[in-house]
């Protein structure tokens, strides 16, 4: 997926169909000269439904398309017939696409599984036809209900990356260049700040035939979380991941200190994220001998595990998959 092919924030109108009218047929036919109401009942109209699709992973689609109308329900007719339901419309998203009012913003619900389907806007029932209005003292009713009006509106679709392994880093730290070396991705690598402007994803190939998924996020800045450098946009990418792998280079000023800042706008943009399990690589250990990693070792964060990497020189990158997948596995 090339990076302009990337869409996880998209406004979309939906319109459902209206209700057919109910019919105020009354039966006739040769010798039954009064032989009472026979209208039948209005269809349904159509509904505008979302529905999970696993082998998807952008709301591109829906760039160029933006509004979506569903049939209206036919008319009921004699012979207590039904008017035929309007057609259904599907709107097919990735999975953990969120979807709010586009005018209040109020979250509706959210899609997490493959095929799930939930309706956005529902079809307006169709009217009952006359024969449901018959009694003892009005035997012949000239009257049904027409069918309910459809619903309308503006809905916000949110995409939420759905992957086992989130990239956190300050720019040019050097994800994207993980990211290229341990999966097949072709992410734009670049030496200056904000390279990637819109997520990644790659599948690591690991032992046996396993496979797991990672995504390089946007670069973390300080007061990301407050909505500068790209601001909160992509911080929501991370609350999907189950692991977050801290990158901070080895020519880093002071590395304990990189790895809070980004903990700290991790914690600032949503707490829960303290609460995942966290790895801690400093990348770019080509230029690092042995005494020069045991001097860094002895001022990295005692709380989370480490590992030293170099994807240029791809040294420690099986280490890295193995102490991954043990840890999506525990």
């Amino acid at each position: 997926m090339t990076e302009g092919n990337f869409v996880d924030y998209i406004k979309i109108w939906a319109a459902s169909g209206k209700g057919g009218s109910g019919s105020a047929h009354l039966h006739r036919e040769k010798y039954v000269p009064k032989g009472g109401p026979d209208g039948g009942d209005g269809g349904r109209g159509g509904h505008v439904i979302l529905r999970g699709d696993k082998n998807m992973w952008t709301l591109f689609h829906l760039k160029f398309k933006k509004h979506f109308k569903a049939e209206h329900g036919g008319a009921g007719s004699k012979n207590r017939s039904t008017g035929k339901d309007g057609e259904d419309v599907y709107i097919d998203v990735p999975l953990g696409t969120i979807v709010r009012n586009g005018e209040t913003q109020e979250f509706l619900f959210e899609i997490t599984q493959d095929q799930e389907e939930r309706i956005l806007v529902e079809g307006g029932m169709g009217g009952r036809g006359n024969w449901h209005f018959k009694t003892a003292t009005n035997q012949t009713p000239r009257y049904s209900q027409p069918g309910i009006d459809g619903q309308e509106g503006w809905f916000q679709l949110e995409l939420k990356l759905l992957a086992d392994v989130g990239l956190v880093g300050f720019p040019n730290a050097g994800k994207s260049t993980l990211l290229s070396v341990i999966t097949s991705a072709k992410p734009k690598i670049a030496d200056y700040a904000f390279t990637t402007l819109k997520p990644n994803l790659g599948i690591v190939k690991h032992r046996d035939f396993q496979s797991f998924v990672i995504a390089d996020i946007p670069g973390i800045i300080e007061g990301a979380a407050e909505g500068k450098g790209l601001g909160h946009r992509f911080l929501r990418h991370i609350e999907r991941n189950s692991i977050l792998l801290f990158l901070v280079p080895a020519d880093s000023l002071d590395i304990r200190n990189e790895y809070e800042i980004l903990l700290n706008e991790l914690r600032k943009h949503n707490p829960e994220l303290m609460d995942k399990e966290r790895l801690l690589a400093v990348s770019k250990s080509d230029m690092l001998d042995e005494e020069l990693k045991s001097e860094i070792e002895k001022d990295l964060p005692e709380n989370i595990p480490h590992l030293f990497i170099s994807s240029i020189a791809q040294t420690g990158l099986t280490e890295l998959k193995d102490k991954l997948w043990s840890m999506l596995n525990s």
